[in-house]
């Protein structure tokens, strides 16, 4: 693709680049070492959340470099810039968790703001931590210049004593650390050996969960999302993506062009058949909102209820990523998929070619037990199941992959925030049987939705995975296994009936006909509302409580501003 050919007439650099009164703007590019011929072509933002805070994010400057390199062969000049990541892996467990899902917004918001003041025409995106998936897909359908997503890829697994381990092994080793099953020796032994390479979570956790809803969507390349990143193949799609995003420039094929509502229906079906983290029902609308489309939790969840659960993926399964690229990655999951009806292939996608036709000379490999054709799969229905009830009206949604029941019944046990629950877990000051809750956690009054990996691994741990329940406005992180139900809207700190309820409520869980309610007569919820008074957080200033002010329910996603149905220009169209 020869970039000399493509007009700025209509590209967003023309107003850096072009005519005598932008000579001011191009002595500063002049300044970096750019030739007049590149301060002609187009410019391309390469934005990488790089940083030294995970292994997610260690290799992401580097695939970026490679990125410009296709970008340069292409004719085009690539623009590097970085954003933050917050990584949960690090943040869970205490208040640094309160920043995961708020970095989220500051992810898109910062590529938006970078993007629009320096005028670049197209994006392509590198991210690894499990919000910088969806804040980069989100920045991208935000502004609607050509763009490509490319994922940083995931971890190896780890080997301990024989078997392989993930850092979900680890927070479990917690719990049995705290009831005697394991010492300090064993417990250092395997925190050293789980995560030996740069890479996300290697499981089908919240990470790789969105970066195989970003390839089912059609914003990255095929196969791109599954190779490892220690791989050195890697390099061919960062290469490949640099070199086809000057393509989509000339085509001008944009993101709202393939984020349609058929694509978000794609890529809630592959994370219902991997039985991936339920973040994604945070997640995809959010997306959807910054295009314009209404799609909310029910609408992912009626995905979910139709959905067969095919890939044998931890943390309900026995696979990790790794495994399931080397077996024949995404697109053979797509394939199956698609075959048996469970895909729109008329999408378009950033290769220029529908979903179908990206499919069509994927071969099904017979050899590997890591994917089910979708016509004998693990169980029926997804792998992650929506729940509504008197206790939820907003609806709440549970993780079913790997579990065998699907209903629980018992007393509350509430706590008003995670460290309280964790305290009690650590104790044990629990019983077989209770629904533990966990409330002030929602997108609002926690603020910043916090994930509960720590108390739920914990309960797994102590061999309480499946004795127990928990419930939480809160969020559960794509790790998380046993019968844990997020997302319950309306949150507390709103008056939700979850800040309503009392220690002994007896509380009804039903993942098979997705309920979930609590004994109590309406008349009686209403009698508890008129005495509920709201909680003040100690997030009183700075950029938490600056979220919670424009936050809305995890139902549309969580997300801070009007989105694209309220748009009235288009940054791709300055």
């Amino acid at each position: 693709m020869d970039a000399k050919v493509i007009s700025k007439a209509k590209l967003p650099s023309r107003h850096v680049t072009v005519g005598p009164a932008r000579a001011p703007h191009r002595s500063y590019l002049y300044a970096m070492g750019l030739s007049a011929a590149e301060i002609a072509q187009p410019l391309v933002g390469v934005a990488s959340c790089w940083n030294e805070a995970a292994p997610c994010n260690i290799s992401l400057m580097r695939q970026a470099q490679v990125v410009k390199k296709g970008v340069a062969a292409a004719n085009g000049t690539p623009r590097e810039f970085c954003t933050i990541t917050v990584t949960d892996g690090i943040a869970m467990g205490h208040q640094g968790m309160k920043s995961s899902l708020v970095s989220r917004e500051v992810i898109a918001d910062s590529v938006e703001l970078t993007m629009r003041g320096h005028c670049y025409d197209a994006l392509v995106g590198l991210a690894g931590c499990d919000k910088s998936l969806p804040g980069m897909m989100m920045a991208m359908v935000r502004l609607n210049v050509p763009s490509i997503f490319i994922y940083g890829g995931s971890i190896l697994p780890g080997s301990y004593r024989g078997r392989p381990i993930t850092v979900q092994d680890v927070f479990e080793a917690v719990g049995q650390h705290s009831v005697g099953k394991i010492d300090d020796a064993e417990l250092l032994e395997i925190e050293q050996a789980a995560c030996p390479s740069a890479g996300s979570c290697g499981a089908q956790f919240t990470a790789n969960t969105m970066a195989t809803v970003a390839e089912a969507i059609g914003l990255a390349l095929p196969y791109s999302c599954g190779a490892p990143a220690p791989y050195e193949m890697r390099d061919r799609f960062n290469f490949a993506s640099g070199e086809k995003i000057m393509e989509l420039i000339a085509k001008n094929i944009r993101p709202r062009d393939i984020v349609t509502l058929k694509a978000l229906e794609n890529a809630a079906t592959v994370v219902s058949a991997t039985g991936g983290s339920t973040n994604a029902a945070l997640h995809l609308p959010a997306i959807a909102h910054e295009a314009g489309i209404k799609f909310d939790l029910f609408d992912v969840a009626k995905i979910f209820e139709k959905t067969p659960y095919i890939a044998d993926l931890k943390p309900g399964g026995k696979y990790v990523a790794k495994d399931m690229f080397e077996a024949g990655g995404i697109p053979l999951l797509m394939k199956t998929l698609l075959d048996h009806g469970y895909l729109h292939g008329d999408c378009l996608t950033v290769t220029g070619r529908t979903l179908a036709e990206n499919m069509e000379h994927v071969a099904w490999n017979e050899h590997q037990d890591v994917v089910r054709p979708a016509n004998t799969p693990i169980t029926q229905t997804g792998g992650v199941v929506g729940l509504k009830g008197n206790l939820a009206p907003e609806g709440a949604i549970v993780k079913v992959a790997g579990m065998s029941e699907l209903k629980f019944s018992g007393p509350a046990r509430c706590f008003d925030s995670e460290e309280e629950c964790f305290e009690a877990v650590t104790h044990r000051n629990y019983r077989e049987g209770e629904v533990l809750v966990i409330r002030y956690e929602g997108p609002r009054g926690g603020p910043g939705m916090r994930e509960m990996l720590s108390t739920t691994a914990a309960l797994y741990g102590q061999g309480m995975g499946g004795k127990v329940a928990l419930i939480t406005d809160g969020r559960f992180s794509g790790a998380t296994r046993g019968f844990c139900i997020g997302h319950v809207g309306p949150e507390a700190a709103v008056g939700g009936p979850i800040g309503l309820l009392r220690n002994g409520d007896v509380i009804s869980i039903d993942a098979v006909n997705g309920t979930i309610d609590v004994a109590l007569s309406q008349s009686e919820l209403a009698a508890r509302a008129k005495t509920w008074k709201a909680r003040k957080t100690d997030y009183q200033s700075g950029a938490i409580w600056k979220y919670a002010q424009t936050v809305g329910p995890a139902r549309d996603g969580a997300v801070t501003h009007p989105g694209g149905a309220k748009e009235t220009h288009c940054y791709a169209d300055i």
